[in-house]
């Protein structure tokens, strides 16, 4: 198996994880607050992820350090942002807005790198956000503070993957990893402490929900995620997220029963539609070889 195919396979089990959080965040937040439910989170993913390479911590640099904070510090912003926007707007309306990441990145690689994206990307973005509306918006679009958080969260949410993805090139990924799980939750703590009650779940159901999003959700989703944004582009991995509320509608339907609408499913076709075109490699699928003279007629 190719390295790039791998890591595509890892970005996608990384987004059919993150597509199960929303139903481990809406158990949770029956009994705990949303920064606490965020420092929880965070901080038992990195207790997990530092026993398991406990190794790294030898190896680990100032530098890594450095990026390890503001990798962390990045993640718990927009974390911050879609907690609080969700809560402020319909789920069908901040599915969408925070979705809305697929359009970002390439936004921001453009920004940086001072160009426009290829045209096969641009085409891949106008079909994930076609499907992403059709499959999440049920609702007239009104403009509220909610919506402009959610679209702040996903600007950060893009931010954060083009900067894990320049990091990991420059840096070791298992340490990367680790340490922006650290800072995330130290972060969600210390501004847990000051602004609400922070404490442990009070149910079965609400542990079985934090220990879902520690273990699946952040240790093994952000690991596999940082490892494979070394073999592919940060607008790439952008685009196979936009596959998170496909994911996340067929959890919904398996475990509650709810099902898409017409136009639900024609929304998941152009997701899917976008994140194959990306796939496609055009020039070899339209290049034909050139014949010698002797084997245009047979001879």
């Amino acid at each position: 198996m190719k390295v790039e195919r791998k890591a595509d396979l890892q970005m996608l089990l990384v987004t059919l994880l993150w597509g199960s959080s929303y139903l481990f965040m809406k158990e949770g937040l029956t009994s705990i607050q949303e920064l606490n439910m965020i420092a929880l989170r965070f901080g038992l993913a990195f207790i997990l992820m530092g026993i398991i390479f406990y190794r790294t911590w030898s190896t680990m640099t100032f530098r890594t350090l450095r990026q390890g904070f503001v990798l962390g510090a990045v993640l718990f912003v927009a974390f911050v942002f879609i907690t609080y926007g969700v809560k402020q707007t319909t789920t069908s309306q901040a599915g969408f807005l925070i979705s809305l990441s697929v359009v970002f990145v390439p936004i921001l690689v453009s920004i940086v790198q001072k160009r426009w994206p290829e045209a096969k990307i641009v085409c891949s973005i106008v079909l994930a956000i076609a499907g992403i509306g059709l499959l999440t918006l049920e609702n007239s679009m009104q403009l509220k503070t909610g919506d402009l958080l959610c679209m702040m969260g996903a600007l950060s949410y893009a931010l954060y993957i083009l900067l894990s993805g320049r990091m990991v090139q420059q840096g070791d990924g298992k340490a990367l990893s680790i340490l922006q799980l650290g800072f995330a939750g130290g972060l969600a703590l210390l501004f847990s402490i000051l602004f609400e009650e922070p404490k442990l779940p009070a149910s079965e159901g609400a542990w079985i929900s934090i220990l879902g999003l520690a273990v699946l959700c952040s240790a093994v989703a952000y690991t596999l995620q940082i490892m494979a944004q070394k073999h592919i582009s940060s607008t790439r991995a952008g685009l196979i997220f936009s596959l998170e509320p496909v994911f996340a509608a067929g959890f919904a339907y398996a475990l509650y029963g709810e099902q898409l609408s017409l136009n639900g499913y024609m929304g998941a076709a152009l997701i899917l539609g976008g994140v194959i075109l990306t796939e496609v490699k055009w020039a070899k699928l339209f290049h034909f070889k050139k014949r010698n003279p002797s084997q245009r007629f047979g001879i």
